[in-house]
């Protein structure tokens, strides 16, 4: 049996294991199907308020030159520790916005191609840091968590053990180019 093949069959599989499963405990998995979409439905209405309220302060952030006045005071720092200033708009925009950092991300990877020390720095910090502002607005908001201090903080700090393991990572392994 190939991979593909394997693929191809595990969701259909999985949800019909989940569906006799669900038969044999004698729950009643339509019904529980359709609360859970409902249940689904209402989130996502909840959470669009703190969505549009997320994307305006992004777009705020980025048109008022913030970002790029940032980024210009910390490229002479990262140059000094070996990180390309290519790369600094990615470390800032990353825990803001997954989209515009996935752009930023495909950008790097055109220009300077995947294999250059550049794409794979991009690479890998897109898979090892998170969406920490866009977690905290839009999911802890949508549940009515006021106080997110301590989570703020633990997230942030994820993001930078993330960026420096990131930039060790790949120096260490592909050496600066």
């Amino acid at each position: 049996m190939s991979l593909s093949t394997i693929s191809i069959t595990f969701i259909p599989l999985l949800i019909g294991s989940i569906l006799l499963y669900g038969t044999f405990k004698q729950v009643p998995t339509y019904e529980s199907f359709v609360e859970g979409g409902k249940e689904g439905i209402k989130i996502a209405v909840q959470i669009i308020p703190f969505l549009v309220g997320m994307l305006v302060a992004i777009s705020i952030f980025r048109a008022s030159g913030a970002l790029e006045a940032l980024m210009t005071l910390l490229r002479p720092l990262m140059n000094t520790i070996g990180v390309p200033a290519e790369i600094v708009p990615l470390l800032f925009i990353r825990p803001i916005s997954g989209t515009a950092a996935l752009g930023m991300t495909s950008d790097l990877i055109a220009s300077h191609g995947p294999d250059s020390f550049i794409g794979r720095l991009a690479s890998i910090l897109q898979g090892s840091t998170d969406t920490t502002f866009y977690v905290l607005t839009v999911y802890f908001g949508a549940v009515g968590i006021k106080k997110m201090g301590d989570a703020l903080k633990v997230g942030l700090l994820a993001d930078v053990l993330g960026i420096i393991i990131a930039i060790v990572v790949v120096t260490f392994i592909f050496g600066m180019k």
